[in-house]
């Protein structure tokens, strides 16, 4: 499949906030009922808190999202100075290994860069082996340091990548 990465507008918010929940629900994320749910839902929190971007198809349907998010900002969970770090990458469940994800990592590595950024952090969830795959795909190493549990079932692995700065952005 062949999708373009752009920057998300508040028109994009209800397909976002939709494919992002099936596919949270589709991985088993959203068992227990913890409420995560409604922190997936509520994109414009997010879009304010970073750069929320959107995957499309040539006809411009939405295939997946993620949120970019700088250190200190309100979903920056790991990122410190220096780093950039994204959240809640979520591929639409019928567009699921067709390089949707991949394409919306690669892009979250094009901003780090820009921004100068010298690396990308992220917690992936334990069970989410799909995810892990990719991520060590792309070049992300695991960090045991940077485990975390937000809830006691529920287990984040800290990845971490280097990103080259271009010339004229260090």
């Amino acid at each position: 499949m062949s999708v373009s990465v752009r920057a998300a507008s508040p028109g994009d918010f209800p397909a976002v906030a939709r494919l992002t929940v099936a596919a949270y629900d589709a991985d088993g994320q959203l068992a227990g009922g913890n409420g995560y749910e409604r922190t997936l839902a509520n994109v414009a929190a997010r879009a304010d808190a970073g750069q929320l971007l959107v995957a499309v198809d040539p006809s411009g349907a939405i295939q997946g999202a993620v949120l970019f998010a700088l250190p200190g900002s309100r979903y920056a969970e790991l990122a410190r100075d220096g780093e950039g770090e994204f959240r809640m990458l979520a591929v639409d469940p019928a567009a699921q290994g067709r390089g949707v994800g991949r394409a919306l990592v690669l892009a979250c590595l094009d901003r780090a860069a820009a921004t100068g950024c010298t690396a990308v952090v992220i917690s992936v969830r334990d069970t989410a082996t799909t995810a892990q795959r990719l991520y060590t795909r792309l070049g992300f190493k695991r960090v045991p340091q940077l485990d975390w549990s937000p809830l006691p079932d529920v287990h984040l692995l800290g990845l971490r990548r280097d990103v080259r700065i271009p010339a004229g952005h260090a």
